[in-house]
């Protein structure tokens, strides 16, 4: 059942909008059997924990460890190189088992929101399931050896499967309010879950379900409890904290119904056709998702849309099936019931070939992708540095007409691997306040007389490589106030946490206050609105957001400061183009990656309220033809590239547009600027 609720979700998650608790109870149903194992024969020694590890190395890693490979592969056949890099790492994190935290870390990174899903994305909760089982038995075990001495096995052994319970629930409750994103995929936040399993094993082993009256009633409960959570759960909910009980204790109560009676529910769950799914859920765990993924590659490489109707998902859930089967009869029975890996020794030296061939795929894929980018960077660089190349916004010049180098630089310059990349110097400088917005760096470029903060979120630091350009000749000295997804307003956003809403408000006070006590000539600024305000959705957000950028703007104005907005630049994402990738999966059909500027259209409360603002040292600047010439915003401009995911500009093709920010910086008519 639980496999059938994650594949549904997968497929078509506007309709079982909470389908993703099927890992949930999978987890229980993991922490149940396991600990039942471990109760029944708990280890006494270390050689008979390894038995137990070798055990689950043949149960799960042949047919995880083959869809790897074959992901692997896959990848090299289908996918776009601008996923290479990306899905490499993390084969190689996944075949460690510990990917679960490679996408933890990326689930805070506000510019890895807009990736491509990864063929790998579901083995987090294997990798959550084999920690579990690397210190469970350890833990079991020396619950009874402690228990034994003391002869109180069984009560110590049960409050320690407590203690784990309740010490995870308490983190899993902090963390998913702290800090959300990584909560839903980190290994104490998801301890609890299993052990609620492992609690269920002691109540039936020690106490006997028998003793609960209405046990079918229970059951029943219990799957309408997870039916329940399937439809109504959403993924904007704090989950798994308090949440996720309803799932965990569902599936609870459908394990501890132990009655076959008429009225039960086991009969309903032991019909053949689940009883199938169930023996083979595993392996279907283990294709459905690479299916999802990389089939949709495949489609546009074959010329069809890839886009999913009902019939491919229908085709993806045979396929998923077929496969699944195919790997439980030949690979997981196989090595499983082999007698060669009887042999503990033997089974950990094939899981570390194994391994260590899966590491090496994903390595060898991040290693291509990195050289492909270098060498790409090499070329564009000597570009960049020819003054009659006519590389990325250079075409779009006045005198582009005339230069015969502009011939030939229609054709694609730069690797969509390498866009994804090319980010401004305040990434790798570490020039970002990120949540919760306690640190606040400052990073300077330029030498010049002539003081510029460059203040906003994303949205203003990408702008950094066109004003490093312009820095000499403009006599700049620039200081960055940059903040991850934090508009510099006096209203307060609707991030992920309270502390994150606090943080950005205390951040956009230091701000205003640190750039309008003096040592500035001016401020230049950007910003996207990426949420919402406090309490409001996006149609009160725009009406309300200029009021909070107007009065920070008014400051600068009565400090003296000369003050430039840069309009924010059209939103592919609004499509929901990563321009990288549609660019890879459609060089030779650009067309499908570019839209009219209405399409690609954005709300920017800060140029709104700098419009309604009369005053001789604001201006405004609108770099919307810089984007879409001719009436059509374009992916690839001069061959550069324009966006590195959905929304940021490439490096790249910032630099290229120095000549242009430099014209209307001075047409401004600012002192600074002149």
């Amino acid at each position: 059942m639980a496999v059938g609720i994650v594949l549904l979700y997968h497929l078509w998650p506007d309709r079982f909008v909470g389908g993703f608790v099927g890992v949930d109870v999978f987890f229980v149903i993991s922490g149940f059997l396991i600990t039942s194992h471990l109760i029944k024969s708990p280890p006494r020694s270390w050689t008979e924990v390894a038995k137990f590890w070798a055990r689950r190395v043949r149960r799960l890693l042949p047919a995880s460890l083959l869809v790897l490979f074959l992901v692997g592969i896959a990848t090299f056949l289908v996918a776009p190189q601008s996923v290479w890099a990306d899905t490499g790492r993390q084969i190689l994190s996944a075949g460690l088992y510990v990917v679960n935290w490679d996408f933890a870390i990326s689930s805070v990174d506000y510019l890895a929101a807009d990736n491509a899903p990864s063929p790998v994305q579901h083995f987090w909760s294997l990798s959550v399931e084999e920690q579990f089982y690397f210190v469970w038995p350890m833990i079991i075990g020396l619950a009874f050896l402690i228990g034994t001495k003391l002869g109180r096995s069984k009560r110590i052994v049960g409050f320690t499967v407590l203690g784990i319970f309740l010490a995870s629930f308490v983190v899993s409750i902090w963390y998913t309010t702290a800090e959300p994103a990584m909560a839903y995929f980190i290994t104490p936040t998801r301890m609890w879950e299993l052990a609620a399993g492992g609690l269920v094993a002691i109540f039936v082993l020690y106490i006997r379900p028998e003793r609960l009256p209405f046990s079918s009633l229970l059951g029943w409960i219990g799957l309408a409890g997870i039916v329940v959570a399937t439809f109504l759960i959403r993924a904007d909910m704090p989950f798994p904290g308090y949440i996720a009980l309803v799932p965990v204790l569902s599936t609870a109560l459908v394990i501890l119904a132990d009655s076959r009676g008429r009225t039960s529910v086991l009969p309903l769950l032991s019909l053949r056709p689940v009883r199938f799914l169930g023996d083979i859920s595993y392996s279907v765990y283990l294709w459905h998702w690479p299916l999802i993924v990389l089939v949709p590659y495949a489609s546009v490489k074959l010329g069809r849309s890839e886009s999913l109707g009902v019939i491919d998902n229908i085709a993806i859930i045979l396929v998923s099936i077929v496969a699944a089967w195919a790997s439980t009869t030949w690979v997981e029975n196989r090595f499983r019931k082999s007698a060669f890996f009887s042999s503990s020794k033997k089974t950990f030296g094939f899981a570390a070939v194994a391994m260590a061939l899966v590491v090496a795929l994903g390595l060898s894929q991040m290693v291509i992708a990195n050289n492909l980018v270098e060498q790409n960077e090499d070329k564009l660089q000597a570009q960049l540095d020819d003054p009659d190349s006519c590389l990325g916004g250079r075409i779009l010049l006045p005198g582009a007409k005339d230069n015969p180098n502009c011939e030939g630089m229609k054709s694609l310059q730069m690797e969509p691997a390498a866009a994804k990349k090319d980010k401004s110097k305040a990434y790798a400088d570490g020039c970002w306040a990120s949540a919760p917005y306690a640190s606040k760096p400052e990073c300077t470029y330029g030498d010049g007389s002539k003081h510029v903060a460059l203040v906003g979120n994303s949205h203003a630091g990408h702008w950094l490589p066109a004003l490093e350009r312009l820095a000499d000749e403009k006599d700049l000295t620039i200081t960055t106030f940059l903040a991850s997804n934090c508009s510099i307003s006096t209203l307060p956003q609707d991030l992920s946490t309270p502390d994150e809403t606090k943080g950005c408000q205390d951040y956009a006070d230091w701000v205003t206050a640190r750039t309008t006590q003096g040592g500035f000539d001016a401020v230049i600024t950007s910003e996207r609105q990426s949420t919402p305000l406090d309490g409001m959705d996006w149609d009160k957000t725009e009406a309300k957001a200029p009021e909070g950028h107007k009065e920070i703007l008014q400051r600068w104005i009565d400090a003296e400061l000369d003050v430039v907005v840069i309009r924010d630049t059209p939103y592919p994402g609004g499509q929901d183009i990563n321009v990288p990738d549609c660019v890879a999966k459609h060089e030779d059909d650009l067309d499908a990656c570019s839209g009219t500027p209405e399409e690609w259209h954005w709300m920017d409360p800060l140029a709104a309220s700098a419009k309604s603002i009369d005053s001789k040292r604001l201006s405004v600047i609108y770099p919307k033809d810089w984007f879409c010439p001719d009436g059509r915003c374009e992916p690839v401009i001069g061959g550069v590239i324009t966006y590195f995911d959905t929304a940021h500009i490439t490096a790249t093709y910032a630099q290229t547009l120095a000549p242009q920010l430099g014209s209307r910086l001075s047409r401004t008519g600012l002192d600074t600027f002149g």
